[in-house]
C-alpha cells in the first residue's frame, strides 16, 4: 500500500482546481516527496520489499496493476531567464521578455505486456502541443515497432531528450533535423550496434498530409562500450529523403542564436518556393571516458527544385566537450522504451549522498560547444552563423536542474542585417534555466 507521506502528496496535488492551477501544488508535492525519507529508497540492511502498487517520487505517479501493467504520469517544467546584447545599431529587441516558460509538459505512459503507449502534451506550445503520441509493439526479440507521432531517427543531438541535453538549446545544426512527425518505424539492435528506419508524413499537430512523405534511417555502432555503459565510443550515420509534393508551395530554413529567449533568427533562407524534395545526410561521433565526453555532428542538406533548376546545398555541425566534476559520466543507452531514440546518452546520476536534501552539494557539470550553420547556396543568401557556448549545470536533486549558459553569436551576413548593408551581427547572451522533471 502507498505510504502515508505518498498519500498526503497525492491528496495535496489533487486538491488544486484545474490543470493549470494544479501545476504549483503538484510540483510542490513532488519536491516534498522526493526530499523526504519515504521516497529516498534508503536501505537499512533489511531485505528489499516488493514495490507498492502506487508510488510517488521524482519519476511522477506510478500505478502497478494486478495484470502486470504499469501506468505512469510524469511531466517537465522548464523556465528560462536571461539577458543579452547585440552589437548592431537598429537591430531592435534582443529578448521579447527577460523570462518565459520554455516547456510545460504532462506525460503519460502505459506498459501492457508487449505494448507501450505514450502521450506527451506541452501546455506552453500553441502550434505543436502534442509531442509523442505512440503505440509500440515489442513482442519480437530485439525489435521495436512504433506507430504514431515521434522523432524521426536522425541526429544524436536531436534524439537526446531536452530533459538531459548539455545546454539549454541544441546546436545550430538542429535546424536540419526533421524532429517529430507522424509515421511508422522499426528498430533493432545487437550488443554494439543499432538500426532503425521509418516512413513519416506530416506532424500530427499541423496535418498528416502536409509536408510530403519521408524515409529516414539511422545506424549506430559502438566499437568500444564498457559493461557499465559509461565508457563508450559511438559512431553514427543517418539519412533522410522527403518528397514535398506539388501541393507544397514553399520551404524555409532558419536558425536563431542558441537561446530560447532570443527574438529573431540571425540566419534565414526565407521562402524557397520551387523546392520539390529535401535530402539530409548526417554523421555523428562521440567518445566518453569516465566523466569526460567529446561529441560532434555534421549534417549536409540538399534541396531539389523543379523545372530543372540546380539544387541548393546547406550544411551545419557542432563539436562539444563536457565533464562531470564530482561523478562518472552520462550512461549510454543502446535501446529505448519505444520509438527511434537508439544509441543516445542519458542524464547524469545524482547519488543519495550527493543530494542537497541529504546534506550533499549536488552534482556539477561543465561544457563548451562550437556550432555553425551555412544557409548560403547559389542565389539563396540565408547567411552563415557561428556560435560559441560555455555552460554549467547544477543538479541538486535527481529531478531538479539549473543551467547557466553564455552564448557568443556571430552572423555574416544575416537575414536580419540585410537592412543594414549586410554587415555582421554579433550577440552576447546569458541564459539560465530552472528545470523540474517528475
Amino acid at each position: 500500500m502507498p505510504t502515508r507521506s505518498a498519500l498526503r502528496c497525492l491528496s495535496s496535488a489533487a486538491a488544486a482546481p484545474g490543470l493549470a492551477l494544479a501545476a504549483v501544488p503538484i510540483l510542490a508535492s513532488i519536491l516534498t516527496c522526493s526530499a523526504g525519507p519515504a521516497a529516498a529508497g534508503e536501505t537499512s540492511g533489511k531485505k528489499a520489499e516488493a514495490k507498492p502498487p502506487v508510488t510517488l517520487d521524482e519519476k511522477g505517479i506510478t500505478v502497478r496493476l494486478d495484470d502486470g501493467s504499469t501506468f505512469r504520469i510524469g511531466g517537465r517544467l522548464q523556465g528560462d531567464f536571461g539577458t543579452g546584447h547585440v552589437q548592431q545599431r537598429g537591430f531592435g529587441t534582443v529578448f521579447e521578455e527577460p523570462a518565459a516558460i520554455r516547456r510545460a509538459w504532462i506525460e503519460t505512459y502505459y506498459s501492457l505486456k508487449d505494448f507501450e503507449f505514450a502521450f506527451q502534451y506541452d501546455f506552453n506550445e500553441r502550434r505543436v502541443p502534442v509531442s509523442d503520441a505512440i503505440v509500440a509493439y515489442k513482442g519480437f526479440q530485439d525489435v521495436i515497432i512504433t506507430q504514431g507521432n515521434f522523432k524521426e531517427p536522425f541526429s544524436l543531438d536531436q534524439l537526446i531528450s531536452d530533459n538531459v541535453s548539455q545546454f539549454t538549446e541544441r546546436s545550430q545544426a538542429d535546424a536540419f533535423a526533421p524532429a517529430r512527425n507522424f509515421g511508422s518505424a522499426i528498430g533493432t539492435h545487437g550488443a554494439n550496434w543499432t538500426a532503425v528506419t521509418g516512413v513519416f508524413g506530416g506532424n500530427i499537430n499541423t496535418g498528416l498530409q502536409n509536408n510530403g512523405i519521408a524515409s529516414t534511417t539511422r545506424l549506430t555502432y559502438t566499437p568500444w562500450l564498457s559493461e557499465n555503459k559509461n565508457d563508450v565510443l559511438h559512431l553514427g550515420l543517418a539519412g533522410s529523403y522527403r518528397t514535398l509534393g506539388d501541393d507544397d508551395s514553399s520551404l524555409s530554413l532558419s536558425s536563431r542564436s542558441e537561446a530560447f529567449l532570443f527574438a529573431r533568427p540571425l540566419v534565414n533562407t526565407r521562402t524557397i518556393r520551387d523546392a520539390t524534395a529535401i535530402g539530409r545526410v548526417g554523421v555523428e561521433a562521440a567518445w566518453q571516458q569516465g566523466p569526460f565526453r567529446l561529441q560532434g555532428e555534421y549534417i549536409l542538406t540538399d534541396i531539389e527544385r523543379r523545372d530543372g533548376r540546380p539544387p541548393l546545398l546547406f550544411q551545419g555541425g557542432y563539436i562539444q566537450a563536457s565533464v562531470v566534476l564530482n561523478d562518472k559520466g552520462r550512461p549510454y543507452r543502446v535501446v529505448p522504451t519505444y520509438g527511434s531514440e537508439y544509441g543516445v546518452f542519458t542524464g547524469v546520476t545524482v547519488e543519495e549522498r550527493q543530494r542537497v536534501s541529504r546534506g550533499g552539494t549536488g552534482l556539477f557539470e561543465l561544457g563548451v560547444r562550437y556550432s555553425a550553420i551555412d544557409l548560403e547556396s547559389r542565389e539563396v543568401r540565408g547567411g552563415v552563423e557561428h556560435d560559441f557556448t560555455a555552460g554549467a549545470n547544477w543538479y541538486p536533486e535527481p529531478n531538479i536542474r539549473f543551467v547557466f549558459d553564455y552564448i557568443r553569436s556571430h552572423a555574416e551576413p544575416s537575414a536580419e542585417s540585410l537592412n543594414f548593408g549586410r554587415r555582421t551581427v554579433d550577440a552576447d547572451l546569458f541564459i539560465g534555466r530552472a528545470q523540474l522533471t517528475w
